[in-house]
């Protein structure tokens, strides 16, 4: 499968080497020079202690789907109850879907490593990556990575259009995405309109039928995606429904 276009281009500082086999790395033997990066000056905290983190993080890169995320301790409650067993680790580890690092966009994977390394800081600090009283969304460690990305990819060009894409994670509800959008300020996508059905009184007439050759089809209207088959006898003929 082709990689999607890219957006924007990450950082030159950053090389993301996406052909390491599966296994543990050090994380900066993955994402090269993210230490560089504009976006590492930025992390809370002493830069001593940060640098100390980054020395001793890996990127546990894993065969299956998935994007990426830290290793807890032991798989969450809650994510068992979904029939999932994550990688876990009692050390710093990024675990990062290998089809993922391999076929996902540049931009996306290195916000993505941006996110995650805060929550290991976060862990540093003493504080639950994964507390049970609230939703997932509204979890101030998941606010605070989110926003400290989104910050990143606004610096580098980035507009609500890409972030309502880039933030609909795939395993939360519709109500707690826009309000996970709301927590970041970013709009939320435009709803697509559907297109209303046209009335056989209001299509088109057929052109008539040319002298000594066959019945020829009429033209669909330009944007319809209409089928040029006529109606059976006594039905009307409605465009189908597209996205505009």
């Amino acid at each position: 499968m082709p990689r999607a276009k890219e957006p924007v281009p990450i950082p030159a500082e950053v090389t993301i080497h996406r052909t390491v086999p599966a296994g543990r790395h050090p994380l900066l033997a993955v994402f090269e020079g993210l230490d560089r990066s504009p976006a590492f000056a930025r992390y809370p905290g002493a830069a001593e202690r940060v640098r100390a983190v980054l020395a001793a993080a890996s990127a546990t890169v894993v065969e299956g789907p998935g994007y990426m995320y830290v290793a807890p301790r032991e798989t969450p409650i809650e994510v068992r109850r979904a029939g999932f067993e994550m990688h876990t680790s009692p050390e710093d580890e990024i675990v990062v879907s290998r089809r993922y690092l391999t076929k996902g966009p540049a931009i996306d994977l290195y916000l993505d490593v941006l996110h995650e390394f805060l929550h290991l800081l976060q862990r540093h600090d003493g504080r639950e990556l994964w507390p049970p009283k609230f939703a997932y969304v509204d979890r101030s460690t998941e606010r605070e990575a989110y926003a400290f990305s989104v910050v990143e990819g606004r610096r580098l060009g980035l507009d609500d259009r890409y972030f309502a894409k880039y933030l609909e994670v795939p395993w939360v509800a519709r109500s707690d995405y826009l309000r996970l959008l709301g927590h970041l300020g970013v709009a939320p996508p435009t709803p697509r309109r559907k297109l209303r059905r046209v009335s056989r009184a209001a299509a088109p007439r057929r052109a008539p039928r040319a002298a000594g050759r066959g019945s020829g089809r009429g033209r669909t209207p330009p944007g319809r995606g209409r089928s040029s088959r006529r109606a059976p006898r006594g039905r009307s003929a409605s465009s189908r429904r597209a996205r505009a």
